[in-house]
Order: C-alpha cells, then structure tokens, then sequence
C-alpha cells in the first residue's frame, strides 16, 4: 500500500530525474581528469591541456597568434620577452620617378580628332592652287591641313605648313608623305583624306562623310580604278578626286611600307599605293560603304557654274580639275551658296515643326516665341533695367554719343537703317504677293534698341504705295517688327603677352606742375622703386622759349631734378631719365615724336600724367591689355572728388574706397596710355598724307584720336580700377585744340562732387537754410 502510494508520487518527476541522472554521467565520462595539486603551477599545467602533447590528440589547438615558448626538455618558459624588429627603408637604387600626366584629357583617354588632310603640291603651283585650297578648306577643317611637296623652297606662302621630301618622283613623294604621317600624326588622327592641289574640295561634305564613319574601320574610299595590264586583283583610287584611308587600314600597312617601296614597280603614286593596300593589307578601293558614296565630279573646259544643275555637280565632294585659283575660289562661293541655302530651309523647317508643336501647348501659339527659335527678350525686374528704345528717322538719329538731342545718320547707322527697310519690304511683298504690291517705301517712325542676350530689335512705321491686281492705288501705313540676331559667339585669337615686359613709363611736364612731380617721386618711390618693379621711369621737360633761357641762373625743374638725384643715391639700382624739350607748341604728339626716335620699336610706352597713381597692379594690366600690332590700351581712371565736398566735416581718408560718394570714373581724360612704339611710329606714318593737307593737325589731335584714326589696331578702352588720381584743381592751357579744352574743363567740373554733394553745398550756402 505504501509502496503503491510511493510510485505514484516518483512518477510525475521520474523522467526529470532521470534526464539530470544522465546528463551528469555524460558529462563526467567526457572529461578527462588531470590529478594536479592547486599550487603556484597551475597555470603552466592549463597550458600544458590547451597545447597538449605532440602526437596526442587531447587538448585544444592555440592560435597562431599565441606563442608559447618552451625549453628542449618540453617545459613551459616562465618568462616571455617579444623581439622588436626594426624596420628599414629600402635604398633607392636613383631619383624617386616623376609621375607623367598628359596635358589634355583627351590625350589621356586616347581621345583622337577625326580628320587629318594632306595635299599634294608641286613648285608650279604652290603659291597658285595650293595657297587657294589653305584659303577655301582650311579655316573650315577641325583637325589639320598640310601640303605635301618634293621641292624645297626658300619663300613659301605665308600661313601654310609645307613639308618637302627633296626629291620630285611621284612615288618616292607618296611613300615619303605616308610615312611622315605613321610616324607625327599617326596617333592623333582616325581619317587620313589625300588629295591633289588641282581639286577643289567641299569641307563641310566631308566632313559629313568622316563623322558617319566608325573610328576603328579599315576602309579604303575614292574613285576607284583598274590596275594597267589587270594583273592585280582589286582596283586602286585615283588621285584626282582624292580618296580616304582610315588610321586602323594605315597602322597595319605600316611593317610592310619598305617591302612597298622595294617591291613594287610604278610610276604612278595613286597605282603604287593601291597595290600595296591590296598585297599586304587586302583592302580594295570602294566607292560606297553603308549608302555613304563618295561623290566626285570631273569638270570640262569653259564649263558656265551658274548653268550647272547636274545633280552629279551639285551634290560633289571633290571637283577636278582645277585649273587656276580664280576658279577654285568661284567653286568654294558656288557651293557654300548651296549649303547656306540648305541651312536656311533646314531652320525654317524646323521653325514649322515648333510653330505645329506649339499649337498643341496649353497657351496655344502664346507659347511660341517671336522669331521662332531666338532667344527670348530681356525681362527687366527692376525700372533700372529696362532696356532703353532709341528714335530714328532715314536722316537723323535722336540718341547721339556725345549727349548732343539730334545728330545725322552716317557710316555704320545709315547702312544699318536702309538694310531693315529694305528686308522690311522684301519681307512684306513676300506675304501679300500676288495680292497687293507694295511701293516706294517711307519711313515714319523708326526705334531699335541692343538687347544683348538676343540681338538688335527694330520696331518700323512704313508707309507704302500699295497696288492691287486690279490696278487700284492706295496710301497705307504698317507697323512691322524685325530681329537681326546675334550670331554664333566666336572665340578670337589672340597673341601671347607675357607679364615679365618692361614698362617705359613717360611723364611730360610743365613748370605749372612741377610742385606736383615731386608728391608723384614720392609716390613711385614707395610703390615701384622698393618692390623692384620692372619699370623705368622717363621725364619729358618740356621748355618755352622764355624758361629755356634761364636754365643755367633759375631752372624751373631745378626741384625735381634734385629730387631724382636724391632718389638714385637712395636706391642704387633705380635709373631715372629724363629729356629736356624746348618747344613753342603744347602738342602732346611732337613730344612723343622726339622720344619714339631715343628708343627700341620693341618698347613699350605707358603715358602718365604727375596725379596717376602707379602701382603694380595696373602695370600688369599695362602689360596684359597693349599687344604689339595688335591693340593700344587707354584706361579710364578713378577720379577723387574735392576733399572739401566729399569730406565737409570730416578728415579724408588715406586710402578711400571705390564708392561713388568719394569719386567717379573720369570719361572725359585720355592722358593716361599704354602703347608700343612700333605702333605708334605706324600710325604717324600713316597721318603724314593728312599733314601736308593740315599743318595744324598735330595740336589738334590728342594720342587717342592718332591712334583711333590712323593706326588700324584695337583701341581698348575700359575702365581701370586699380588705376586713381587723387583731386587737383588743374589749369587747363588755352592753347590746346578746342576740343581737348573743353573736356579738360568738363573733366575739372565732373571731379568737384557728385550732384547731391553739390546741391547740399549749394543749399548750406543759402541764407536761412543754416541748422
């Protein structure tokens, strides 16, 4: 009963019991017991268990990480010292190796232009027909134009690079041309175009065929032609209208160019190129390739080009042969006519599709524009912004440069305002016509204005005599509106001027402003004589008659010369020069005459006046802005206000900052210029015919009008920052021309003060208005 009751109470708990039972049992049986004492060496004896034995398997395996020394007799060290390794720099067997980066992109990445074009060209006819294929192709080409020939000559055409093998054979010039572009341009060319100096060639067509072609095509294109004889399998291409080899065919005819020129006999040099192509690269000549043909076209003596309507003519890539350059120059007008008038119908379909699209827009033909495919006008976004409208009429112009309310139209603006109303009326018949035909054009009212981010806009009131089929008559007035767009902004080259040239300043002077030269030493000598600037300074004396007399007892330039003496002595390396001038005239120009003569053509003149300011900044700009034979610059100073005006109640500061209540960019002053002396010798050269005609022309003419007139370069005019003058209240010499006096009093006027700072002055100084 007992034992029942025991049972049934183990029961529940039996399985637990036996599941912990067995769980120690295994436990125990997978331990491996190590009799070991719990003394100072139990460490050891775990690492002994964690190495274990060599050739047992108990244990676990130690990282590798973990070293363990031992003795010989197996024992564990006690201590364990790690062992530093130094670490030496490898000896550089030479200098470490500059790294090479090409100066392009394009070079880098093995970017390549498309089209390389060489012509053939003899001593007859370089200095005819090739001079007019560089003047009808060149310009028009991407990549480069050079003129193979056989002959060295001493004189060669001006802008035309000309390589001469030295020996006239045909062949031998072929294989010499062809070799000369594997080894120079082989590299930077996919398309290599051939092509005698008596054919003319259409650039923008081939450029066309080259851009459809694949870079990496080996292709062999032209006229092609059978072999003489027809023993050689394949045809050639004849020379005369050229043909095309493309840089992979070129590159594989390369290893076997010298077994060409061995091997094969010919004497002609297209025939002999063809057959090597054919050998040793297995190309033959084609005339099409993927629906791209290689059009050509042989002309005939006397042919009239305005009766040409050939469509073989008129759709030609090359035309051979030319005869005289006259004619080449004839070919290249007629067929850019052609590819201009397919520019214009190319716009005005395209200007048909966006009218079409527009219509499907939301606003409708709101959307679209006026004219179709121009850049939209200039949106103001303040009142100061809006773009002013200038009033003409065909005789008279109401917005002059010079201020003046009513000037006539000449030169430039009358040719302008008669080719508007002429394409006015062109375009008006064209509308009405058959209907009305409109006549004798008058011009009513007329405005344009310059906006610069679309071109020149017109807005014209014309009244015509206008004609109906019928016969009837009548007078009518229209309002048109008319665009003449900026055309494609081009880049214009520019020679290279360096910042290392040495500026001869030149500073003519008066005895009325030799007070002022000595504050001008001054200020050279802070600013130029101690950085070591690269400039020399020049004074011009400039005597009367009635000075120049006294120059031994009373000098009236005695100051400043001992002023520049005291200067040397004080900076050795400084050397100021001067030139003393005895003259009637104050005419700026019979100076300059005198010292263009004392130096080199190659110098370069920076005229100055005793209040320029010079510093290094704008000597750069000097150096930068006057290009030989190029352009003359004649900056625009800053001009500081009176003191007194600017500052009334205030001391003026040592240096003020460009703001427009301290001082303004003084229009009306030409005095300061930068110039080189081959230059202005070129343009004196050109006003002597104008002398003999008008003794008087010297005075009258300043250095800008000599140089605007006569001198045919760029006068750049700008406005110079870096360029001050502090104020003076200059005398202006009645004897100068009226023109020059009366800017110099303008230019007095404009530097008193602005407009308010004088109104305010004029207000304090009226009675009762004192606070």
């Amino acid at each position: 009963m007992r034992i029942a009751m025991l049972v049934s109470l183990i029961r529940p708990t039996g399985p637990i019991i036996v599941g912990i039972s067995l769980g120690f049992t295994l436990s125990l049986l997978s331990v491996t017991w190590v009799d070991e004492s719990c003394d100072s060496d139990w460490m050891g004896a775990a690492d002994e268990m964690l190495i274990g034995q060599p050739g047992g398997s108990k244990g676990a395996r130690k990282p590798s990480s973990i070293s363990t020394g031992t003795t010989d007799n197996g024992n564990v060290e006690e201590d364990f010292e790690p062992r530093i390794v130094p670490y030496n720099k490898p000896a550089l067997e030479g200098p470490p190796k500059k790294v090479f980066r090409a100066k392009y992109a394009s070079t880098e990445l093995g970017i390549r232009e498309r089209l390389f074009v060489s012509v053939f060209t003899s001593k007859t006819t370089i200095s005819t027909l090739a001079v007019a294929i560089n003047r009808t192709l060149n310009h028009h080409l991407d990549g480069r134009l050079i003129f193979f020939t056989g002959t060295r000559n001493r004189k060669l055409p001006n802008g035309m690079f000309v390589v001469a093998h030295g020996d006239e054979r045909p062949v031998p010039n072929m294989f010499q041309s062809v070799r000369y572009l594997l080894e120079h341009h082989i590299a930077d060319y996919d398309w290599f175009f051939f092509v005698q100096d008596d054919t003319y060639t259409q650039p923008e067509r081939l450029k066309t065929l080259v851009s459809h072609l694949s870079m990496d095509l080996q292709l062999y294109m032209g006229h092609p032609g059978e072999f003489i004889g027809g023993e050689t399998q394949g045809r050639y291409c004849h020379s005369g209208p050229g043909f095309l080899l493309s840089r992979a065919l070129l590159l594989k005819l390369q290893p076997f160019l010298e077994q060409c020129r061995t091997d094969i006999v010919s004497i002609r040099p297209d025939e002999w190129l063809g057959r090597c192509i054919i050998d040793y690269a297995g190309m033959s000549c084609v005339e099409e390739y993927e629906a791209l043909n290689y059009n050509y076209f042989t002309m005939e003596n006397n042919m009239d080009l305005s009766r040409m309507g050939n469509d073989g003519f008129q759709n030609a890539l090359t035309v051979q042969p030319v005869t005289s350059a006259e004619l080449m120059y004839r070919l290249h007008k007629h067929f850019t006519e052609i590819e201009l008038q397919k520019t214009y119908e190319e716009i005005e379909k395209l200007q048909s599709e966006i009218k079409n699209v527009s219509e499907l827009a939301v606003d409708g033909n709101k959307s679209a524009l006026w004219p179709i495919g121009i850049t939209p006008p200039f949106e103001p976004k303040s009142r100061f912004e809006v773009l002013r409208w200038d009033y003409f009429t065909e005789d008279n112009f109401f917005s002059c440069v010079d201020g003046a309310p009513k000037c006539q139209l000449n030169g430039a603006d009358r040719d302008d305002v008669t080719d508007v109303i002429k394409v006015a009326v062109e375009e008006l018949n064209k509308k009405y016509n058959p209907f009305v035909q409109l006549s004798a054009p008058r011009l009513v009212n007329g405005y344009r204005r310059l906006d610069r981010t679309r071109g020149m806009e017109y807005t014209l009131d014309l009244q015509f005599q206008a004609t109906t089929e019928s016969g009837h008559q009548k007078s009518i007035t229209l309002r048109v509106h008319l665009v003449r767009p900026l055309s494609q902004v081009e880049i214009i080259p520019m020679p290279y001027v360096t910042e290392a040239t040495r500026v001869h300043v030149l500073l003519p002077l008066t005895s009325y402003d030799s007070h002022a030269a000595l504050r001008f030493l001054d200020h050279c000598s802070s600013n130029l004589f101690e950085t070591g600037e690269n400039a020399v300074l020049n004074f011009l004396f400039t005597y009367e008659p009635t000075e120049a007399q006294k120059v031994s007892t009373n000098d009236v330039f005695s100051e400043v010369k001992a002023k520049i003496t005291s200067i040397e002595h004080r900076y050795p390396s400084v050397k100021v020069s001067w030139i003393s001038i005895k003259t009637e005239s104050p005419g700026l120009l019979l100076i300059l005459d005198i010292v263009s003569r004392k130096h080199p053509v190659e110098t370069l003149f920076l005229l100055v006046t005793v209040d320029t300011m010079l510093n290094s900044e704008f000597l750069n700009r000097c150096r930068m802005n006057a290009i030989s034979g190029w352009q003359a610059f004649f900056p625009i100073h800053f001009q500081e206000f009176d003191p007194g005006v600017a500052y009334p109640d205030k001391v003026p500061p040592a240096s003020p900052d460009l703001v427009r209540e301290v001082g303004h960019f003084d229009q009306y002053t030409f005095e300061e210029g930068c110039f080189y002396n081959s230059d202005y010798m070129s343009s004196r050269t050109q006003m002597s015919g104008d002398l003999q005609e008008n003794e008087e022309l010297l005075e009258s003419l300043d250095l800008y009008d000599v140089f605007v007139q006569y001198s045919g370069l760029h006068v750049f005019r700008a406005v110079e920052p870096a360029l001050r003058q502090a104020y003076r209240n200059r005398t202006c010499d009645p004897r100068l021309s009226e023109d020059v006096f009366y800017r110099c009093l303008q230019s007095n006027l404009e530097s008193q003060g602005s407009r308010s700072q004088l109104a305010m002055l004029i207000f304090e100084q009226e009675p009762g208005n004192n606070t």
